[in-house]
């Protein structure tokens, strides 16, 4: 609501208001937003006829929407000091009988003229225009903001599946790191698939590479003649590879009661062969093979470089010269692209360390987190590129990953009221 953006900026006439009996009004603290259940901003500081009072403020289009959303009844809003409205249209009482003052503010049109710009404008982002203008110490700070709000985020994620995976940090890495092996386009699939590795049971096997890929391909649903593309079966249906994995994972099924994932979750479409899940997958399993998904190996990295040689990883021998099951290619080691390593790093490792320092209390962690995404080189995407065509040239991962954020979390939502530089577009009355 743009009054109550008016208000915390102070974006209005603050030197001559007076409520609607006639006591003169000075502003101190317009108080702590709330984005929560009552009112809507805490611990204000106003003086009302002289008397200094401190408490919360509401904020309505018109007085009688008190009573509309139920106030006057509700103990949550006894602390009230101070209504703000555009529109005065009735007196207000709390449920303990107190009258509250009411103090009458308008959106100068200056900020309604320029937020209808920035909605509809058709140029993207919106706010292109002024950032050149901007002082590049706001921006620095603004920048720093994104980027651990963007950290905050992963890390809620991290651990809802900490919670789904019982509380092992062990199964929340794997089920992250496997995602981000998705690369958007299978990332849901790739988290449903490490749901379905049972890794205490997959840990009794994991000396044996092939054991490792049959219950790996096997719980994929990718061992099955129907998730085959159909140009490969004839070959398929004579590979012996695939046939010995489907008896190892006949086997390894039966052991430990396994129950694949649907197969239909993979998407093949736009692929290019190099990122097929079979390939994911294999480089995964050799990763797992080599004891290079354990957690403990991350937390003793203490540099991005560290973590790139950790996670360094290439297809098991099969998929050397395969793309597909049955059909054979020219031989390459299919190693994960610099490009994408790199992805890997900064949507797993970093966010991983960050959440447990956060789970554990231990700044230790989220500070070498902090570190390394300012080591890194910032990604090349096409968030990044319109940014710096805008004037906002990144200088590290940090602010690549503070870019994306505020792409996708301000500028797609339209949340310009909550955005800095979207103050800074407002506040301007002559632009």
């Amino acid at each position: 609501m743009l009054l109550h953006y008016c208000w915390k900026h102070k974006l209005f006439l603050a030197d001559s208001l007076i409520t609607t009996d006639g006591q003169i009004v000075d502003i101190i603290d317009t108080g702590l937003h709330n984005n929560d259940a009552g009112p809507d901003f805490f611990n204000a500081k106003v003086k009302v006829g002289g008397t200094l009072w401190v408490g919360n403020v509401e904020i309505h289009n018109r007085s009688s929407d008190w009573y509309k959303h139920g106030h006057d009844s509700d103990a949550a809003y006894n602390n009230v000091v101070l209504h703000v409205v555009e529109f005065s249209d009735a007196d207000v009482t709390t449920s303990s009988g107190r009258v509250v003052p009411q103090v009458r503010i308008s959106v100068p049109q200056y900020v309604s003229r320029q937020y209808e710009e920035l909605l509809m404008a058709d140029k993207y982002p919106p706010c292109h225009k002024i950032v050149p203008r901007l002082s590049q110490l706001m921006l620095h700070g603004w920048l720093n903001t994104l980027q651990t709000e963007r950290l905050e985020q992963k890390t809620q994620a991290i651990l809802a599946r900490l919670e789904q995976s019982g509380g092992s940090w062990e199964a929340a890495y794997f089920v992250t790191l496997a995602r981000n092996f998705g690369f958007g386009v299978n990332g849901d699939a790739f988290e449903t698939w490490a749901r379905h590795i049972p890794l205490t049971q997959a840990a009794h096997h994991r000396d044996n590479l092939f054991q490792i890929e049959a219950m790996f391909f096997g719980q994929a649903g990718l061992l099955d003649e129907a998730a085959i593309p159909i140009h490969s079966r004839n070959d398929a249906a004579q590979d012996i590879y695939l046939s010995r994995l489907k008896n190892e994972y006949a086997y390894l099924s039966h052991k430990f009661s396994l129950q694949p994932m649907d197969a239909g979750a993979w998407r093949f479409m736009r692929l290019r062969p190099q990122n097929f899940p079979y390939i994911r997958l294999s480089q995964i399993a050799m990763l797992y093979y080599e004891h290079r998904t354990e957690l403990s190996r991350l937390l003793d990295c203490r540099t991005s470089e560290e973590i790139r040689e950790m996670l360094k990883t290439r297809v098991t021998p099969y998929w050397e010269n395969h793309y597909t099951f049955g059909r054979a290619s020219g031989k390459s080691a299919k190693t994960l692209s610099q490009a994408s390593l790199n992805l890997v790093i900064i949507n797993t490792a970093i966010p991983v360390l960050f959440a447990y320092g956060r789970y554990g209390q231990d700044e230790s962690f989220c500070e070498r987190a902090f570190h390394m995404l300012e080591e890194m080189k910032v990604e090349d995407n096409g968030i990044t590129r319109m940014w710096r065509d805008c004037g906002i040239d990144a200088s590290h991962a940090g602010d690549s990953q503070a870019l994306i954020q505020l792409k996708k979390e301000y500028c797609d939502r339209k949340y310009c009221l909550r955005c800095r530089i979207g103050y800074e577009y407002l506040k301007e009355p002559g632009k």
